[in-house]
């Protein structure tokens, strides 16, 4: 243990999302000595201990009484096993999880306390431009859900949803999408080259192209389908384009893969609740 100040959160695990996390609380005020990371990686605490400040911890320890809420960052197949070793001292606290696939069924069950959210969050929550998909039981007060909004705020924007199997399709979308997005990049750097552009110019077109049209899409009152109709004049070069992709099947493709990214999170949520 770094220190003994009082604390008022808890992270279990100290990974790089649990770190994105705690640099937004740190930032929004939330002083860095109440604020605990548990994490069996010396280096790692080392890091966290030095550049944010906060207290770290190797397991268990009786300050985590104190803690308000607990965020668990650990591996969804480490949860077990770590639930069994501090439930004994977490008990009283709100339990907010970021592990994907794991249900708020089997974590009350292994906790013993039903006050759970479940998040789904993406790695752009790393540079504060993330999408977490949130879910509460019946049992987190409308106090506490709003606790969570300012706890996800700083690492971009956030959507509830009524039902926990719909954290399958968010997760499909939002929490793979980065995945999508970067194979499209890549896709675009790779014809660059192939049209003799160098790799650098490929990843300014790219990436330029990719946040301009998501920023446009964002402030259009139009759906995309309209601007992308803007976009393309009958038997011009996007035309050419759009006209192959269809050809090759590529958007029934690649609704197709969101959907067994969905199945696949069920799946994982069966695993992980044995």
């Amino acid at each position: 243990m770094t220190n003994t100040s009082p604390i008022d959160i808890a992270f279990i695990g100290g990974g790089n999302m649990a770190t994105a996390i705690v640099g937004g609380l740190i930032r929004q005020g939330r002083p860095a000595h109440q604020i605990l990371v548990i994490d069996p990686v010396a280096d790692q605490r080392a890091r966290l201990s030095s550049q944010l400040g906060v207290q770290t911890a190797d397991g268990a320890v009786p300050q985590l009484q104190a803690a308000g809420t607990i965020v668990w960052a650990v591996k969804p197949q480490q949860f077990k096993d770590a639930a069994h070793l501090y439930a004994p001292l977490t008990g009283t606290a709100l339990h907010y999880s970021v592990m994907a696939g794991l249900r708020t069924d089997d974590m009350a069950r292994w906790l013993g306390t039903p006050r759970i959210v479940r998040a789904m969050p993406n790695t752009p929550a790393l540079v504060g431009q993330g999408m977490t998909g949130l879910y509460a039981r019946p049992e987190v007060t409308l106090q506490e859900r709003q606790a969570i909004d300012a706890l996800v705020a700083p690492t971009g924007q956030a959507m509830w949803v009524n039902q926990e199997a719909d954290l399958d399709a968010v997760t499909a979308l939002s929490g793979s999408g980065p995945a999508y997005v970067f194979f499209f990049i890549e896709s675009m750097m790779q014809a660059a080259q192939e049209m003799g552009l160098s790799a650098e110019q490929g990843r300014q077109l790219a990436l330029a192209t990719f946040g301009g049209a998501t920023a446009l899409a964002s402030q259009a009152s139009e759906p995309p389908s309209v601007l992308r109709e803007r976009v393309t004049s009958k038997g011009g070069t996007t035309y050419a384009a759009l006209t192959h992709l269809q050809a090759a099947g590529v958007k029934e493709a690649f609704v197709a893969a969101m959907q067994a990214a969905r199945r696949r999170a069920g799946e994982l949520g069966d695993e992980f609740g044995r």
